[in-house]
């Protein structure tokens, strides 16, 4: 099947046939932590719309370099150009080095991603590491005529910029004079020749941890120019693919476009793609609101509104049933569904992955049944095809699995669904579950020998009618989240749903 996909261009304000600049090869870059304290389920959330495009677009045959950094300097309390550094702050706070925290933090990011099964990036590169790029980008922009030194920072120059053809705002759609308007009075603006400029290099305060020589000065880079320099030093300097949270589309990836094509005469990106923010029964999360949870504190239930403790799996299960331009609401109740779907769409795979055809010549082929498996998975495609709609995709996976389920449980016959339609299916349910949704299952993978072993214990006690050992068998399944499916062909276990 040829997919053509699809993807909701934020620059444009609509959706537009991917076509990368330079086929089969894409270029993705994606805005990582400010490791500062542990990942948050917002940053969760996005990085997992962008592991599934990853996975998707390599599926489709491209050849996809993924880039996703580690801001480890320049992210400033208040996302603004005045206040600490965010890491430098917690390092006071604790009296250990910067990099101490960077090392912890980044930890944890892995460690999350690594639990909810994400595909690392092509290129992980750190803000630190790039210090060089940074002070070159910044010096050029000088140069350009597009930002100014002034007491030893430098500051990119928005009316300047807008003079020689830019367009500030466009991406976000905010206009020049309303931001103008809402910009109120800061410490240091007075350095600015407008309240809008914001820097590329700023000078170190004596109380600052993390500085570097440049041109102007002891100092470090702003944040906005970090992510330029890295993106653009390993994709080229107009690229496929940028995403992050919709949080960053003002004024942090407006900087961006404007720095790239400042300092390099071209936009930076091609298609801008930004994920929506996590809600917690219908209200914001924040800390302030104490309704924000890590995923750490979701995996263990260990958080005052959560009843009790979901999985990775569920977790990403969860986020999946939602198209990631929509708000995603956390609840218990929705929660405890998608825990349910989850480990009904596990006990298909496992149904799945140990079928095989089996003839019978009793049986003639129902062309219907050929036609809703294509149906349905064509269906899943469509939904990943138009703007990543994994909720469309998933929906389509559960009208599979009922077919499955038939043939399991012998309502039909194979012979009835026909040779090629039961390997496609074979084939796609599997694929779409693990490779590109990213789902596995979870249990031990020694558990299934185990369990027929059980089961085999089982079949001898229930024909010697031993009643009472049957029902510590079945006791000892259910306290291990299993069931035991006794049927009229056959005796298998399955997860408790």
């Amino acid at each position: 099947m040829i997919q053509t996909l699809k993807i909701y261009n934020t620059l444009s304000g609509k959706k537009e046939v991917f076509q990368p600049i330079n086929p089969p090869f894409v270029g993705l870059y994606v805005c990582g932590p400010t490791v500062y304290n542990y990942v948050h389920l917002g940053n969760v959330r996005t990085f997992l719309t962008f592991d599934t495009l990853y996975r998707y677009l390599t599926f489709l045959g491209y050849k996809v370099r993924y880039v996703r950094n580690i801001t480890d300097v320049g992210h400033l309390v208040g996302d603004g150009d005045e206040g600490e550094d965010k890491i430098g702050r917690m390092a006071k706070l604790e009296q250990i080095e910067p990099m101490e925290i960077v090392q912890r933090y980044t930890n944890d990011f892995h460690q999350v991603l690594e639990q909810m099964n994400f595909l690392p990036p092509s290129i992980e590169p750190t803000a630190t590491g790039h210090i060089v790029e940074q002070i070159e980008t910044t010096q050029r922009l000088i140069d350009n005529n597009l930002a100014y030194v002034s007491n030893g920072s430098v500051y990119f120059d928005i009316n300047r910029y807008n003079e020689q053809g830019g367009n500030y705002g466009k991406l976000s759609g905010r206009k020049i004079d309303e931001l103008l308007t809402e910009t109120r009075e800061l410490d240091g603006v007075g350095e600015k020749r407008n309240s809008l400029d914001f820097a590329l290099w700023k000078k170190a305060a004596p109380e600052h941890l993390m500085r570097w020589n440049s041109p102007w000065g002891e100092g470090f880079p702003g944040w906005h120019i970090e992510c330029t320099c890295m993106s653009t030093k390993y994709l080229g300097k107009t690229f496929d693919i940028h995403g992050g949270g919709m949080d960053l589309k003002f004024p942090h990836h407006e900087g961006e476009i404007a720095q790239g094509r400042g300092a390099n005469g071209q936009d930076p990106v091609r298609y801008w793609m930004h994920s929506n923010m996590l809600t917690v029964n219908g209200q914001k999360m924040s800390k302030s609101l104490g309704n924000s949870f890590l995923p750490t504190e979701l995996f263990a239930g260990a958080h005052p509104l959560l009843e009790q403790a979901y999985s990775p799996m569920t977790s990403r299960f969860f986020m999946l049933q939602s198209q990631y331009r929509s708000t995603l609401d956390f609840s218990n109740d929705a929660l405890k569904a998608a825990q349910k779907g989850y480990k009904r769409l596990m006990n298909g795979l496992r149904i799945m992955k140990k079928m095989e055809f089996v003839a019978d010549e009793t049986k003639t082929l129902n062309p219907q049944h050929a036609e809703e498996i294509a149906k349905s998975i064509q269906g899943c495609f469509d939904g990943l095809n138009d703007d990543l709609n994994t909720a469309v995709t998933v929906a389509q996976l559960f009208n599979l699995l009922k077919k499955i389920n038939q043939l399991y449980m012998g309502q039909i016959a194979f012979s009835e669904v026909g040779e090629e339609a039961f390997t496609s299916m074979k084939t796609n349910f599997v694929t779409i579950i693990q490779d590109i949704l990213g789902l596995k299952e979870e249990a031990n993978q020694d558990i299934d020998g185990f369990a027929q072993g059980l089961l085999h214990l089982y079949k001898e006690y229930k024909e010697a009618k031993q009643y009472d050992k049957i029902d510590q068998i079945r006791a000892y399944f259910k306290a291990n989240g299993l069931v035991i499916k006794d049927m009229k062909h056959q005796i298998d276990w399955a997860y408790e749903e």
